[in-house]
């Protein structure tokens, strides 16, 4: 079960990339930046089950070690200015930064794995890419606005 879920989060990063790259040819926007932690936010509702839900110190852990992560993606994240458009920056450290999120990822949910059942696992690891994908996509949308901004005073 355990080479499943490093197969499925390998897949994930996969997929991440290809979008990634794929917003990189288009402008960006602001519900481009906060529609996926609202989409991600659902997952939530697997914490209607008891099953899932880790020890509430636990899940504060797991949130912050998620925010710790996210800076790396924060610092990778750059937007630029084309014409009248703002666009996300493409980044070669983004790749090797996402893969070693994966890896200590990947070692810690070995270890979480054999002290916590799977569900409040899959709790945990589900609270800790909030944790990341939330103060990232802020990050994110403050540069954007900041560029906006800027594209503002520029037709101004």
């Amino acid at each position: 079960m355990l080479i499943v879920s490093v197969l499925v989060g390998a897949f994930f990063a996969m997929i991440i990339l290809m979008v990634r790259m794929k917003a990189a040819k288009k402008p960006a926007s602001v519900k481009k930046i906060i529609l996926p932690p609202i989409g991600m936010s659902t997952g939530f509702l697997m914490f209607i089950d008891p099953l899932f839900r880790p020890p509430f110190i636990e899940a504060i852990g797991a949130f912050l070690v998620g925010c710790l992560f996210s800076v790396f993606l924060i610092k990778t994240s750059r937007f630029e200015i084309r014409g009248n458009d703002i666009y996300l920056k493409r980044s070669k450290a983004f790749v090797f930064i996402l893969f070693g999120l994966l890896i200590i990822r990947t070692i810690m949910k070995f270890y979480v794995g054999e002290e916590v059942t799977l569900p409040v696992t899959s709790g945990l690891f589900f609270i800790l890419a909030f944790g990341m994908i939330l103060p990232w996509r802020i990050g994110m949308l403050v540069g954007y606005k900041r560029h906006e901004q800027q594209l503002t005073n520029h037709h101004a």
